[in-house]
């Protein structure tokens, strides 16, 4: 059977989400879990979206294939179903860093990662001293000067669509930096905070947080409103843009089409990935 769990963490002290040797990350102590809650020597799991070192989570999503007898011994002498009790089990060994939100089984032709259709980041930023909270300092940026959020969402919107990041991306070889972006804008939550929403089919390394670097010379007036767009329009990375801190940036909500749509989008989203990487 094929597992969905949905889970959150705080990035603070992990070296991102992808498992590495020597080093903690979110992938290795997810899966170092699970592997003792269903009494096997090791799991491996599928993960919607590969968080960097620093960022958040309160919406990741990761598959995992198991056979379903290995779940039901796992309840042992629990009386919840046997999903609930893997949940609380898992739980109950992760550090507080790190939750398990839920574990269900996934519909027929669910993929944690190419069935998704769109991940959805939000970036939180402190700009004046009456917001700024030390509360919640591991999450949120505090920066120095007043932002102008009306012109940060003039210089959003030429930037969402479908079109080549390259200027945004800490480039790989072999692979594409064409994305498209769904939504990007700004506005101020209940306590005043800055919050960049953005959604996306996909990011690529570092684009979310060289967006905002960008968006904050527009705020602070330090750039024209049309800079991030003529920068993206050089299709290269730019000197000026600023690559913001890990922290401020938060993975809020994975989307996934309707059940019965969902192997579709797998094998789609699977081949164009192969026609890039290949």
């Amino acid at each position: 059977m094929r597992l969905r769990i949905d889970c959150a963490y705080d990035g603070t002290d992990f070296s991102g989400w992808a498992a590495q040797p020597a080093r903690r990350t979110v992938q290795g102590t997810l899966e170092t879990a699970l592997a003792t809650a269903l009494r096997l020597p090791e799991v491996r799991v599928t993960v919607a979206g590969r968080t960097d070192a620093g960022v958040h989570a309160r919406g990741q999503v990761a598959h995992l294939d198991v056979d379903p007898g290995v779940v039901a011994a796992s309840a042992g002498r629990s009386t919840d179903p046997p999903l609930d009790a893997l949940a609380r089990r898992v739980d109950g060994i992760l550090p507080p860093d790190l939750r398990v939100r839920r574990v269900s089984e996934a519909p027929t032709g669910f993929d944690a990662r190419f069935s998704a259709v769109w991940r959805r980041y939000a970036y939180r930023i402190a700009d004046t001293r009456d917001v700024v909270d030390p509360l919640v300092r591991g999450h949120v940026l505090t920066w120095g000067r007043p932002l102008d959020l009306d012109a940060m969402n003039r210089a959003s919107a030429p930037l969402v669509g479908l079109q080549d990041f390259a200027a945004f991306c800490k480039q790989r070889e072999g692979a594409t930096t064409v994305r498209t972006l769904l939504d990007l804008g700004w506005r101020r939550d209940p306590s005043g905070v800055a919050v960049g929403d953005v959604r996306a089919d996909a990011f690529c390394h570092n684009m979310v947080r060289a967006l905002v670097g960008s968006l904050i010379a527009v705020g602070e007036g330090r750039k024209p409103v049309d800079w991030p767009a003529e920068v993206m329009a050089g299709r290269r990375r730019d000197a000026g843009v600023r690559v913001v801190h890990a922290h401020g940036l938060t993975l809020e909500e994975v989307g996934y089409p309707d059940d019965q749509e969902l192997a579709v989008q797998a094998e789609r989203a699977r081949a164009r990935r192969e026609a890039i990487d290949g």
